[in-house]
C-alpha cells in the first residue's frame, strides 16, 4: 500500500520549488536515471524512514484562460480522489486571492487530511500576515519558506504522521494478498483497455461511459489457464464527453495509485512511439517500489518489419533501461491477440522472482565462490572483507552483506555482485536490492 501526497494550489505560489525541495534535499531519493529529472512532476520521497510518492499538480495545468473553470478544478477533483493528503499552497505576499477561495470551497468537501502550507514566510512580519489564512476554514497550517527550506521539516513531520505504518497495512492487506496483484499502466491511447478487454474476454467489456466506471480502478479477478491473480485496470481512463479533463494527469494519478498497490507492473508502449519520459518515470517510480516490472510493447502489427526489427527494438529499451536492464519485454498486438497470454505467463513468472527466498547457506556457498572469482577492489590500500549474506524478510529481494568496511564497496562491484546473483537465481523483471553493514 502505498501514500500519494499530492501539492495543488493556483500557479506561482511555489507548487513546482517545494516539490524540488522535498524530493531533493531530505535524503529523498534521487533518480539515478539519465534525464529522469528534467521533466518529473512526481517522484518518492523519504522522511524519518517512511516513504510516500509526491505529485506537484502545477506541472500539469496547461495555460487557459479561464484557469479555474476547467483544467484546474478537474485537477483538484483527480488530486483530492486519488490522493492520501493534499497540501494545499498559498502565497502569504499576494494573501487570499478569488482562486485561493475557490481552491478552499473545492477542498472543504473533502475528508482527506488537507494542510494548508503559506509560502514565502521568510520574517517574523509575513508569519503574522499568514494568521488570515485561517480563514480558509482548515484546521492545520504550516508557514514555510521552499526558497530556503525553512518550515518544511515540521511539515514533513505532519505528513509522516499521516502516513499508516507500514506493518498496520501488512496486516489489513493480508485477505487478498495471497493472489498476485498485476497492474496494467501507460499513457493514453496506447492499448491498456483492449488488452485488458483481450484478457477478460469481450464480455467483460470495461470500456463503457456508464458515470462511475471510469472513476475506478477496476479490479478484476482473473482465474485462467490455472493461473489466478488481481488484475488493478487503470484503463479506466475516458475522456468523458461532459468533462474536459486533463487526460494526462489523470492517467498519471491513477497510474500512481494503481503501481503503489501492486505487486507486478505491465507498462504498456505504443510500438511507433517507444520508451519516452512519462514511462521512464513510471518505470523509477517502480523499481523504488520495489516492484516486478514487465514491458508490453503493443500495436506491434502496425510497425513495418526487417528481419532484426524486434531484438534492435528490444536493445533500444533496455539501452534507455540502465542500469536496470533485466526485463522481459514482450511485442503483441491486443487487437489481434498476439502473445496477449504470454504477457500472463511472464508477469507470473515475474511474480515467483519476486517472491523467491534464498536460503542464507545457499546463498553464501555462491558468494564465496564469486567473490573468490573476483575480491573487492582494495581502496586507499584498505582491503573489504565480506563475511557473509543473508535474504531479509520482504515483498522483493533485498539481501544484505556483513563486511568490515561497508563504506568502501564501490557501486560497480555492487553491479558485479547483483549481476551475478541475477544469472544465478533469475530476479528477471524484479529490482535487487543489495546493502553493506558493518558485522
Amino acid at each position: 500500500m502505498g501514500n500519494i501526497v499530492a501539492i495543488v494550489g493556483r500557479p506561482n505560489v511555489g507548487k513546482s520549488t517545494l516539490f524540488n525541495r522535498l524530493m531533493g534535499e531530505f535524503k529523498a531519493i534521487v533518480d539515478d536515471f539519465s534525464g529522469v529529472t528534467r521533466d518529473r512532476h512526481y517522484g518518492k520521497a523519504e522522511w524519518l524512514n517512511k516513504e510516500f510518492t509526491l505529485i506537484d499538480t502545477g506541472g500539469y495545468v496547461h495555460n487557459s484562460t479561464d484557469i479555474f473553470e476547467t483544467a484546474i478544478r478537474d485537477q483538484v477533483k483527480i488530486a483530492i480522489e486519488e490522493a492520501d493528503v493534499v497540501l494545499f499552497m498559498v502565497d502569504v505576499q499576494v494573501g487570499i486571492t478569488d482562486l485561493d477561495s475557490a481552491f478552499a470551497n473545492l477542498l472543504r468537501r473533502t475528508k482527506k487530511p488537507v494542510l494548508v502550507v503559506v509560502n514565502k514566510v521568510d520574517t517574523f512580519e509575513k508569519e503574522h500576515d499568514s494568521y488570515e489564512f485561517y480563514s480558509l476554514g482548515f484546521e492545520k497550517m504550516f508557514c514555510i519558506s521552499s526558497g530556503s527550506g525553512s518550515g518544511t521539516g515540521e511539515l514533513l513531520d505532519e505528513i509522516i504522521s499521516l502516513i499508516p505504518d507500514e506493518d498496520l497495512v501488512m496486516s489489513e492487506d493480508n485477505a487478498e494478498d495471497e493472489i498476485p496483484k498485476i497492474a496494467v499502466v501507460g499513457r493514453p491511447n496506447v492499448g491498456k483497455s483492449s488488452l485488458v478487454n483481450a484478457l477478460l474476454g469481450e464480455d467483460r467489456n470495461i470500456v463503457t461511459d456508464i458515470a462511475g466506471t471510469t472513476r475506478d480502478t477496476i479490479h478484476s479477478h482473473y482465474n485462467v489457464y490455472g493461473k489466478e491473480f488481481l488484475l488493478v485496470d487503470t484503463a479506466g481512463i475516458r475522456r468523458k464527453k461532459k468533462v474536459n479533463e486533463d487526460i494526462e494527469f489523470y492517467s498519471v494519478m491513477r497510474s500512481l495509485r494503481a503501481l503503489e498497490n501492486c505487486d507486478i507492473v505491465i507498462l504498456v508502449l505504443d510500438a511507433q512511439l517507444g520508451l519516452d519520459q512519462q514511462d521512464l518515470n513510471l518505470v523509477t517510480l517502480a523499481i523504488k517500489n520495489g516492484k516486478g516490472l514487465v514491458i508490453l510493447v503493443n500495436k506491434w502489427d502496425l510497425m513495418q518489419k526487417e528481419t532484426n526489427t524486434a531484438r534492435n527494438y528490444e536493445m533500444e529499451i533496455k539501452e534507455k533501461l540502465k542500469p536496470f536492464d533485466d526485463v522481459p519485454i514482450i511485442f503483441t498486438s491486443a487487437i489481434e491477440k498476439q502473445r496477449i497470454h504470454r504477457a500472463v505467463e511472464v508477469a507470473m513468472q515475474v511474480y515467483e522472482n519476486r517472491t523467491k527466498r534464498i536460503t542464507t547457506s545457499k546463498l553464501n556457498e555462491f558468494i564465496e565462490k564469486i567473490i573468490e572469482a573476483y575480491p573487492p577492489p582494495s581502496v586507499k590500500g584498505k582491503f573489504i572483507k565480506i563475511k557473509y549474506a543473508t535474504q531479509l524478510p520482504g515483498r522483493s529481494p533485498k539481501f544484505v552483506f556483513f563486511c568490515n568496511l561497508p563504506q568502501y564497496v564501490t557501486d560497480s562491484y555492487k553491479r558485479y555482485l547483483e549481476n551475478k546473483m541475477r544469472e544465478e537465481y533469475d530476479f528477471s523483471g524484479v529490482p535487487v536490492t543489495i546493502y553493506f553493514r558493518k558485522k
